[in-house]
């Protein structure tokens, strides 16, 4: 496996097989048929372009919510993480340790629509013992980007 040919495809889902075989100094058909493996045994689970959606019309709220639960018998907290992550409001659930058993990352129009996701969805399982919701205010940097990075002139001042 060649983790240098994954390493800059997340860090540019746009570059060819040709753009990598060149600064990767590989043959192009063997990054073709690398990627292409990658894709079939599930390595490479898709490819996404990163939007920041603040500088569109559209409104969006985001929350993380964390959950305690009680894990079920036969699967622990699988059930529920996947009962979770089916909602299409949900796009990212993690298993954490620590204080809370999930991490749930929600998107909503209005903080009152995943208030009602919250109170008539997830507060609702069987298993969730507990939520508290946190709503994202600004992102800063997310999955590597950096959003509105300030400015630093040639002098090295910030210019933000």
């Amino acid at each position: 496996m060649n983790s240098e040919i994954l390493k800059l495809l997340e860090s540019d889902a746009r570059l060819t097989a040709e753009q990598i075989a060149i600064i990767l100094d590989l043959d192009k058909n063997t990054v073709v048929n690398e990627i292409a493996e990658y894709e079939k045994n599930g390595t490479i689970l898709g490819y996404k372009t990163i939007v920041d959606w603040e500088k569109t019309n559209c409104e969006a709220v985001t929350a993380m919510i964390e959950v305690k639960l009680t894990p079920q018998h036969d699967r622990g907290f699988d059930r529920v993480a996947e009962k979770i992550y089916n909602y299409p409001e949900v796009k990212s659930v993690y298993l954490m340790s620590g204080a809370y058993d999930l991490s749930v990352l929600i998107e909503g129009k209005t903080m009152k629509e995943v208030a009602l996701f919250v109170s008539q969805k997830l507060a609702t399982i069987d298993a969730v013992i507990s939520t508290a919701t946190h709503f994202v205010l600004h992102k800063y940097k997310d999955t590597g980007i950096l959003y509105d990075a300030p400015e630093i002139d040639e002098r090295g001042n910030y210019n933000g």
